[in-house]
């Protein structure tokens, strides 16, 4: 079966300047695709090149098969859902919902029966007689969403659809996309910079960064495997630590030694990786530096290290320590002894780290 949506060799330019650089990329249907990076990657842009609304320099697009390069957006068979959420403020809730359907002729029969589902999906019913300012930020997001589906239409596209609503709002609304997609089963392409919301959503994630794709992969890829320095620093909260390290062999394996503020190195053996260069950066998430007291499975070696900051919060307390000339984050458990100026016994999760080649930034296990 043919990919639902495939960008192939895109290029986009304005004037002399590159801003998509040979975009490959595909979903299958029913998938759930997130763009994201930070401000000014090229992400937006290349939504809109998918829609239609940006015209594409070089390289082709094709929506269900089909090749839509040259295609208009209103032919492209594509809902968008804007950040602005775009609605016609002297037309009632139901009226934007439905007035696409009218433009396009669609029965008055049709139109209702259509309108209902869509108002019960997203629970808008009490609205439907309301005008777009008398409503709240998340609802008017939700009016948005109805208008897009009504369409019933191949692809999905959302424009950082949830960037104007307060933080919980955005959790209970990126609950309920999520939600929505799952009982759709409908082809989704989503544009953030909130890498959460990216990790939480997607069934593939594309991160991007000036312009030129840097890794796509499922949310646990992109986080356990992140194919170089920027996407190990950009996915995660708190991010991965990369720490500068030498390396050397012994009999047991490999040697890592990352410099301490004070006193001797630390010495970690890894018995999975060789073949590494003598000076590395290693990747190490927050959590896979545990309190040795409290004992964890896996492939850990232990350490003594000062502990400068404790943050404590909630469920988890972070503790940041100096190694590497590097300030380090553990997410250890609410217990911990740990304490601001003492010294701390850490294991670290030696099956779950990443190393970089320290000029490329590109991973090297």
């Amino acid at each position: 079966m043919a990919p639902i949506l495939e960008v192939k060799n895109l290029f986009k330019n304005y004037g002399s300047t590159e801003v998509l650089k040979d975009i490959n990329v595909s979903i299958d249907e029913g998938d759930f695709l997130v763009l994201v990076g930070p401000s000014g990657c090229g992400k937006s842009t290349l939504l809109n090149c998918i829609a239609g609304l940006e015209p594409i320099t070089g390289g082709d697009l094709f929506i269900g098969g089909q090749n839509m390069t040259n295609v208009s957006p209103k032919d492209r068979d594509i809902a968008m859902v804007f950040q602005s959420y775009a609605l016609y403020p002297t037309m009632t809730v139901a009226k934007n919902i439905t007035f696409g359907m009218k433009v396009r002729g669609i029965d008055q029969a049709t139109q209702d029966a259509k309108l209902n589902q869509v108002a019960t999906q997203l629970q808008i019913e009490p609205l439907l007689h309301r005008k777009p300012g008398q409503l709240s930020g998340g609802q008017r997001q939700r009016v948005a969403m109805g208008r897009a589906l009504v369409r019933d239409p191949k692809l999905f596209l959302f424009d950082e659809p949830l960037s104007n609503l307060d933080a919980k709002l955005r959790v209970e609304m990126r609950t309920e996309i999520k939600a929505l997609h799952q009982r759709l089963g409908a082809s989704m392409v989503y544009v953030t910079h909130d890498q959460i919301e990216a990790m939480t959503l997607a069934t593939k994630i594309v991160v991007m960064k000036g312009g030129i794709i840097q890794q796509i992969g499922t949310p646990a890829e992109i986080y356990n495997r992140p194919a170089n320095l920027f996407v190990a620093d950009f996915m995660g909260s708190p991010a991965m630590n990369l720490i500068p390290a030498r390396t050397r062999m012994n009999g047991k394996g490999m040697l890592v030694e990352i410099d301490r503020k004070d006193g001797d190195p630390i010495v970690l053996t890894d018995t999975r990786n060789k073949d590494l260069p003598e000076n590395v950066i290693l990747g190490v998430r927050p959590e896979d530096i545990a309190d040795a007291a409290l004992g964890r499975a896996g492939e850990t070696q232990e350490a003594d290290c000062v502990i400068d900051i404790v943050e404590p919060a909630g469920a988890d307390t972070f503790a940041v320590m100096q190694l590497g000339g590097k300030h380090v984050t553990a997410r250890l458990h609410a217990e911990t002894s740990a304490s601001a100026g003492q010294s701390q016994r850490l294991t670290f999760d030696l099956g779950k780290v990443s190393y970089f080649e320290p000029e490329t930034g590109l991973r090297l296990n």
